[in-house]
Order: C-alpha cells, then structure tokens, then sequence
C-alpha cells in the first residue's frame, strides 16, 4: 500500500529504533500527526538479537534455528506498530535541510518539531589490512545467518562479550582480543573477572593486554598480528570495538548547534539539541545519538523527549540507568561505578556477597559447574556515597540478574534511606539474599 505523503507534520521523528519507534507511537497515541522517517527496513532492537541467541544455546536448538527465532523476533510482529498507532512510516533516509524541513529521497515535508532518534554506528579501527579482511561489525554479525569456524572478536566490552559467547556457544572456536588487560573495563573489575571465566569455561580464548597491529589475507581466512608478537588465524574478524552517533546529513548549522562529526549531540535535561545560545526552538533527540549508549537510556529519553514535544516538562535523571551485558551469567551494573566514582574524587563505600554463600547458591552448585550460566558462580556489589550514606551504584554478576537487581535501581532512584532497605524482606531460597547481606553490611559500616 503505497503511503500517503503530506506536506506537513506535527512531528517528524528521524530513525526508528529502539528511541525513535516508541517517540513516534507515544506522540501519534496523543494526537499529534507523526511521521517516522526509517531508513533500516525493520527497527533495530539493541540487544535483542544477542538474547535471544543466548537463549536458543541454553535450549540446545541448532544453529539455524536459533538464527530463524532470531529474525523473526526481531523483525515483527512489533514491526508494524508504528503503523498501528496512526504513525506515517517514510522509508528512507532522512536529511535535515533547514528549521523544520526534512528531505527524504526527493521529497520534503515540513513540521512544527523534530526528534533525532538516528542511532550510533560500529567505530572500525584504522589497522592496516582490516579494511580488505573477511569481516564483520557487531551490527552485522547480529543479523547474518554464517557460523564461522575460526572467529576472532576485536573487543572485550559488553557487545564483545556478548557476540564471543553466542558464537562459541554455537561451536565457533573464539578469541577475544581486548587491548585493555581486562574486560569490561568501564565497570567493576570483578563484573569482568567472573565473566571472563565463564567465557574460558566456554573455550574461548582471552588475549587481554594486546591488541592487532596489522591484519593480512590468507585465502580462505585471515591472520592477525599482535602488538605482544602474537598471531592469530581465523576465518572472519568481528569488530565490537566502540560505535559513535550516527550525525551525518543532520545539517544543523544553520540551527547554531556547533556539531563535531563522530561527536554526540548535545541536548538539555529536557532532551532539547543545545545550539551555541541555547535549546533550538523545535528540535529534540533521543539515544545513542545523545552519547547515551544504552537500550535502557535510549527509551527513556524518547519518553522525556515526547513529553516535551507535547508541552510537559519532564526532566531526564539518569542517576539509576541500568547498563547490562546479556551473557550468561549476565552482568547488571547500574549508578556509579568504582572508576567513576575515583574519577570523581568520591568516598566510595563498597560492600560485596558472593552468590554461592547464598541459599540459592547452596542448592544450586552441587552438579551444576557445567552449566552455561555458570550454576551459583556470581556476585554482588553495592556502592554507598559515605557523605549522604545513600546508595549511588551497584554491579552484579549472575544468573538473570538484570531480574533481581531492580530493587536497587529503584533504591538508586528513589534515594531510598539504608536503614529502610535493610528492612525488605527477601524470598528464600533466592538471590536477593546477596542483596540484603549487602545492604545490612553497608548500614553498619556508615
């Protein structure tokens, strides 16, 4: 059915993603006349596609199974949601071409708003030979169906983690090569020590401490050489090492936003682009695009963006931001992290409790080592600001601990006192139990 282009919109929301397809549908449910400009085909669904490869190991189902599940979760039936809502979908790629005017092919159409909801793209290091070696981008390898035999991830962040274990989990025989000598370096060192060994009890090699200095092309396969002297042969190369906002052909100048290319765009509390003498009048973004780089934040703003869209003012806190790796044991950070926290001179107070000291962890641990998430094998951390004795950060690894940890994004959020959290009763046998011991031993200390 062909669509039905108009001259003008209420709103115009570039990019549907995990911020542009909510904004889009939460601004045509209130009554505004929205177009969803969309140039990926399908929504893009972050994490999405990781988890429910993960999943389809943890079943035992082949890899061409897991890979149809995985397409089809992510390719509808939410596709048409937009649709449903009363939003125009305009497939192609939007340009911004002056205050209130987006081209789109060869059409433009106006609007009293706009909301960038353009996303972020893989960042592909500048080694030589990468350019011309089998390779993949953390975004393509979630959406091709190719299992190779010899797979090396560039990359020990939380989308490198996350791409080594559905691979090896699958048979792929994976090195990881992460040039900081751990992984996950941005959060607590002990989220990267756990989940470093369960990815080892996967068969996946770690290199930590090095790094590819030149990539050369042996047919059929590829080999890397090593900053420490090292080499590596392999099949394809998977890049997950950063992405950057996607700001290209948004042409704001005119608008006073001073726009460094690769940089994120500025915005306000509000989620309104900042330009040099403030808010531009009108525009509005939400996203990866922001440098906020996370399905959670990313969601979140397209809420705060359309509420100012709509004449509210909500104001974006992003003190209780959950930040999560969907391995197997998963890894949940949320707040403040230690790093963070030195960085910004902060007394920290940390306290710790292990998921095996746990009932849960007691019960299952007999027999269970082999299993993909690790049985009991785990841990719990929460960060308390010793000045204001309230909770400002937490990290935990674990089974399904992005489901357990809520309570204490909600403490984190809510500035809940530690004398009434360690009153919370938790259920028996579970792995909330971590938490209270935590909590109990935090409020002693303070």
């Amino acid at each position: 059915m062909p669509v039905t282009m108009n001259p003008h919109y209420d709103v115009v929301v570039l990019g549907g993603g995990t911020a542009g397809e909510p904004a889009a549908v939460e601004l045509a449910e209130a009554g505004r006349d929205v177009a969803l400009v969309e140039g990926r085909g399908t929504p893009y669904r972050a994490a999405l596609p990781a988890a429910s490869l993960l999943h389809s190991a943890r079943r035992g189902e082949a890899w061409e199974t897991a890979v149809a599940r995985r397409d089809e979760l992510t390719a509808g039936p939410d596709g048409a949601a937009p649709e449903r809502a009363g939003v125009t979908v305009l497939r192609g790629y939007g340009r911004i071409t002056g205050p209130g005017r987006v081209t789109v092919g060869e059409t433009t159409v106006t609007c009293d708003d706009i909301v960038i909801c353009t996303g972020s793209e893989p960042v592909v290091p500048g080694i030589e030979g990468l350019a011309d070696a089998p390779m993949w981008t953390a975004d393509e390898a979630l959406a091709v169906p190719d299992l190779p035999r010899r797979l090396v991830v560039l990359g020990g962040g939380g989308a490198g983690c996350a791409l080594a274990q559905v691979y090896a989990a699958f048979g792929s025989q994976v090195t990881l090569v992460e040039q900081a000598g751990r992984l996950l370096s941005a959060e607590a060192p002990f989220t990267g020590e756990i989940l470093g060994d369960a990815l080892r009890r996967m068969g996946v090699d770690l290199r930590l401490g090095t790094e590819p200095v030149k990539v050369e092309r042996t047919f059929p396969g590829v080999r890397l050489w090593l900053s420490d002297g090292g080499a590596l042969d392999a099949d394809r190369v998977l890049v997950a090492a950063g992405r950057r906002p996607r700001t290209e052909d948004l042409a704001l100048a005119e608008a006073g936003v001073d726009l460094t290319p690769g940089e994120p765009l500025p915005v306000d509390e509000y989620c309104r682009v900042l330009g040099v003498e403030g808010p531009v009048p009108g525009l509005w973004a939400a996203g990866d695009v922001t440098g906020r780089r996370t399905v959670h934040a990313a969601a979140y703003q397209a809420r705060v963006a359309a509420a100012g869209v709509l004449g509210k003012r909500r104001e974006a806190d992003y003190r209780a931001l959950p930040r999560v790796v969907p391995t197997s044991p998963a890894v949940y950070a949320v707040g403040v992290s230690p790093q963070e926290a030195a960085n910004a001179g902060m007394d920290l107070l940390c306290a710790g409790y292990d998921l095996a000291a746990t009932t849960r962890g007691r019960v299952e641990r007999t027999g269970l080592t082999g299993r993909m998430d690790g049985g009991a094998g785990g841990r719990v951390e929460l960060y308390a600001d010793r000045s204001t004795g309230l909770l400002v950060g937490a990290a935990a690894v674990g089974p399904y601990a992005e489901e357990w940890m809520g309570e204490i994004t909600m403490a984190i959020r809510a500035e809940i006192p530690l004398a009434v959290l360690t009153e919370v009763v938790h259920a028996v046998p579970a792995y909330g139990e971590a938490v209270e011991a935590s909590l109990r031993e935090l409020a002693a200390r303070l």
